[in-house]
């Protein structure tokens, strides 16, 4: 689980940070008080994150953006820490309780080398250390204790995969603080109001916008970045929730919607939608404009898309989604919006 090497051609940081754009063509015009009045959320997921030259590199693109608008970002786990902690849940529900203490330790250790990786200055460092040891702690309880949820293993497994956002919505806002970015982690599960089915919970959308706009709305009116975890929520009664496997890109639209985005950045490792998986076909082409039913029939088709509740939501707010590259943020992406004009969708080698 040691973060992978990362291709100094794949960060690029300072020089591709100042390409940066958000792909719309209108200049955005500050409010009256002097602010820049657009709202862009930016989700990344968990290769984005793997480790802290990864972090830094995902920075430098908020940095860039937050000079021309507010900012919201929701963030994954890094790869591979949901997984870690999943089987960890595995070996509490077998009784192997002292492999499961082992194994949450060497969790927290990997955030915790991360975390020096990431060379903030002498008291930031002791600071987000602190909170880090706090939140592994808490970790190391739930996997010892013998007491077990009202709802049985399902609740804990839900306690349990939180913990990876957790750790990384604290390391991401370290690393923006490092880049002179004011930010501050949110844990979801504040405002993120859901069903009690664990696993899989269904979110309360009325009730987390109210409540989530009471959380995030002030920070961005304040200029400071909410650094906000994905995946997880909680019921009426603040029990943990997850909203599915590969549910991030949900919660960014969730959370967009909560702050009235314009746009929602899908932050991942390739350039944007494709007509056919790109790594296994070297004819598939790039779509750099899709409309919300062009990308559902893209996502029935089979093609891996966006997750399946993401659509909805966007096309009832008429959110504009993007699917973008974090290792080329010079690249345009795909664009998935209201339909303009009938067109087709347009493509590298289609029509535009």
């Amino acid at each position: 689980m040691a973060p992978e090497n990362v291709q100094e051609d794949e960060l690029n940081e300072s020089a591709k940070a100042e390409e940066f754009s958000l792909g719309n063509s209108a200049a955005v015009e500050p409010s009256a008080a002097g602010r820049v009045s657009e709202v862009v959320a930016f989700k990344f997921g968990g290769t984005s994150l793997l480790g802290a030259d990864r972090m830094r590199h995902a920075a430098s693109i908020v940095q860039a953006a937050a000079r021309n608008c507010r900012v919201v970002v929701i963030v994954s786990a890094m790869k591979g820490v949901t997984d870690h902690l999943l089987a960890i849940g595995s070996a509490v529900e077998n009784n192997k309780h002292a492999a499961a203490r082992d194994e949450a330790e060497a969790v927290v250790a990997i955030h915790l080398a991360v975390l020096g990786d990431l060379r903030l200055d002498e008291d930031d460092d002791l600071r987000v250390r602190r909170e880090m040891q706090s939140l592994g702690l808490d970790l190391l309880h739930d996997v010892s204790s013998r007491t077990k949820p009202v709802d049985g293993h399902a609740e804990l497994l839900d306690r349990l995969a939180s913990y990876g956002e957790r750790f990384s919505a604290r390391l991401f806002a370290a690393a923006l603080e490092n880049a002179s970015v004011a930010s501050v982690p949110v844990t979801s599960s504040e405002f993120v109001r859901t069903c009690h089915t664990f696993r899989d919970a269904r979110p309360d959308l009325h009730e987390t916008r109210q409540r989530g706009r009471q959380v995030l709305l002030p920070l961005l009116e304040d200029g400071i970045v909410p650094v906000v975890t994905g995946f997880i929520g909680a019921t009426p009664d603040g029990r943990i929730t997850t909203l599915g496997r590969n549910s991030s890109d949900f919660s960014g639209a969730i959370i967009a919607h909560v702050v009235d985005a314009d746009e929602l950045v899908i932050w991942t490792d390739v350039d944007g939608i494709f007509t056919a998986n790109p790594r296994e076909n070297q004819e598939a082409r790039l779509l750099h404009e899709l409309s919300y039913d062009d990308a559902h029939a893209l996502a029935k088709s089979g093609a891996k898309v966006l997750h399946a509740k993401v659509l909805p939501l966007a096309a009832e707010t008429e959110m504009v989604v993007w699917v973008r590259n974090t290792f080329n943020p010079a690249g345009r992406g795909t664009r998935i919006g209201p339909r303009s004009g009938g067109a087709a969708p347009s493509s590298d080698g289609g029509a535009r």
